[in-house]
């Protein structure tokens, strides 16, 4: 079908009022039909996710309905339990979109647990593992505007779904036809029993799970730590200020911020990796005692922090932070003689390398995977299956993912807040604060500064813009960036690294993936990787100094020179 042919066809299937006066009131515009119906919204190794609407390529209770028809088809044909897990968040229709994906699994006689409020992602993840699922789903566009909703999918062992299932899901969504009606409503599946709310007891049991990976709980407890804190309209409210209240920490919560609001209207990017996320924090913390400011996204997965510098902020990067965590966890279990033998931490490829000299100090080995937490997971699941998940010490993500643990094979901000209040407890307690650690680290190991750039293309050939710009990449490889000697090419859709000083390769012990990698030698690197979903191509620049003057003019230069 055409655009056109269905659109009529979605006009023509009987559909609640509320859904024909939105679709009448776009008859006529040409570009809503085409962005609406011109295409089916996609199901990749991530679920899906997009702007919610009537419309086959937007995000809506029958999009959704066959989504999770999919998954449940899919989990039938599968060996694994036949239970599902299912958590939500504080967008618009989530808890509608959840209680949509309950039935269809119910439906496919599947028993399945929903949590009964918002809970954060990391808490879907931790349910499936601890009630023997088969898959889990969570209702979540992440740090998306408000107009944004998804479906992320979770496998049995509690990460992200691969590429092997997922094909299998979007295979099975494809042979089912839209506006299927339910066979049973939610609420006599729920008196049936095979759709079960997630009690209380589950989330006592997060709690005290995540408190047992403190570092030094007793250390946070007498240090009188005052933090500001911003769940941006999400569901970080509830279990991080209980995590945090528990430990002793004294809370501002940023009261604007502070229950749900699917429109964000205090904050209409809710990413807290943007400084503007935490615009509402500043003001809040200008009149409370604070050491540090919080900030999680709404499903709770990833936070960022600010500390206090002169008369103003600082907020620190994803790639600092993860740093620093990284060196207090190690530095503490260092002086406990704790550390096991053939530790790991891991990073994502796009993450900073001033974490492997941070691990190397350490003795720990450093693991570099593809971006995507769930490569993180499936390091500790490949630890798990040989029983050494003892092993891992931390992993993390430049984009403000953090987890220290094994209960869940996703980034958890819960956990990372409170090793982010560890941090500044103690730090207080020397009568030093969190930029000092940091500083402390660049001058120990070197400046690592870095800076992400997003190149947004458009027109209607968009994606093949995209993809023309990494052909041109790999075509013409640059001799020198920012004035510095391009030293090797990692391409990780070959699976080839190339060192342009003597022209060895070697194979990238990776899956195959389309980016690709500049290196500069001991000054740094550039990273091309396109969007599977978006027309853009994000670029990760690293640049490295003695000083962080020279960092940051060598970063300006790069980023400069690429920018042409």
């Amino acid at each position: 079908m055409n655009y056109r042919e269905c659109y009529d066809y979605w006009c023509g299937a009987g559909l609640p009022e509320d859904v024909q006066l939105e679709l009448g009131a776009i008859k006529n515009n040409e570009e809503e039909l085409k962005g609406r119906f011109g295409v089916d919204l996609q199901f990749g190794t991530a679920g899906m996710r997009g702007i919610m609407g009537a419309g086959s390529n937007r995000l809506n209770r029958y999009t959704v309905r066959r989504a999770a028809q999919g998954m449940a088809a899919w989990l039938s044909s599968t060996d694994l339990p036949q239970i599902a897990a299912i958590g939500y968040d504080s967008r618009h229709n989530s808890q509608l979109f959840a209680e949509v994906c309950a039935v269809a699994f119910a439906e496919a006689g599947i028993h399945t647990w929903l949590y009964d409020r918002l809970a954060p992602t990391p808490m879907l993840s931790f349910a499936v593992r601890e009630l023997g699922c088969g898959c889990g789903i969570v209702i979540s566009a992440s740090h998306n505007a408000g107009a944004y909703n998804g479906v992320k999918c979770y496998g049995p062992d509690g990460c992200q779904m691969t590429d092997e299932p997922a094909a299998i899901v979007t295979e099975k969504i494809s042979t089912i036809p839209y506006f299927v009606p339910e066979v049973k409503d939610f609420k006599t599946f729920m008196e049936e029993g095979l759709i079960s709310y997630i009690g209380q007891d589950l989330w006592e049991k997060y709690y005290q799970t995540v408190l047992a990976e403190a570092v030094d709980p007793e250390m946070l407890r007498s240090a009188g730590l005052n933090i500001v804190y911003t769940p941006l309209c999400g569901t970080g409210n509830e279990p991080v200020r209980e995590v945090l209240g528990r430990l002793g920490v004294n809370i501002a919560v940023v009261a604007c911020q502070e229950k749900p609001d699917g429109d964000f209207k205090t904050c209409e990017y809710p990413n807290p990796e943007t400084d503007a996320a935490l615009n509402e924090s500043y003001r809040v913390a200008k009149e409370a005692p604070c050491d540090v400011i919080l900030g999680t996204d709404p499903d709770c997965d990833r936070v960022a922090i600010a500390v206090p510098d002169g008369a103003g902020y600082r907020k620190l990067s994803g790639n600092e932070l993860g740093c620093l965590l990284l060196d207090y966890i190690l530095k503490a279990r260092s002086a406990r003689g704790d550390i096991p033998e053939g530790a790991i931490a891991v990073r994502s490829i796009v993450s900073s390398p001033l974490a492997d000299r941070i691990a190397e100090h350490y003795g720990v080995t450093m693991k570099s995977v593809l971006t995507g937490f769930k490569y993180i997971g499936g390091e500790i699941l490949e630890l798990e299956q040989y029983g050494q998940e003892h092993k891992f010490v931390f992993g993390f993500e430049e984009s403000c993912g953090y987890l220290k643990g094994t209960y869940a094979r996703d980034k958890d901000a819960v956990v990372a807040s409170m090793l982010v209040c560890e941090l500044a407890a103690s730090l207080k307690k020397e009568g030093k604060n969190i930029l000092d650690a940091m500083d402390a680290l660049y001058d120990a190991y070197g400046h690592y500064l870095a800076h992400v750039q997003s190149i947004e293309l458009t027109g209607a050939d968009a994606m093949e813009k995209a993809a023309n710009m990494m052909a041109n990449l790999r075509q013409a490889v640059p001799e020198m960036i920012g004035g510095v000697k391009v030293t090797g090419v990692r391409d990780y859709r070959s699976g080839v690294a190339k060192d342009l000083l003597t022209g060895q390769e070697s194979v990238i012990d990776l899956p195959k993936s389309n980016v690709l990698e500049f290196l500069l030698g001991a000054n740094g690197s550039v990273i091309a990787r396109p969007s599977g979903t978006e027309p853009k191509v994000k670029f990760y620049y690293t640049a490295v100094a003695s000083t962080r003057k020279a960092a940051s003019a060598l970063l300006d230069a790069m980023v400069a020179q690429m920018s042409k």
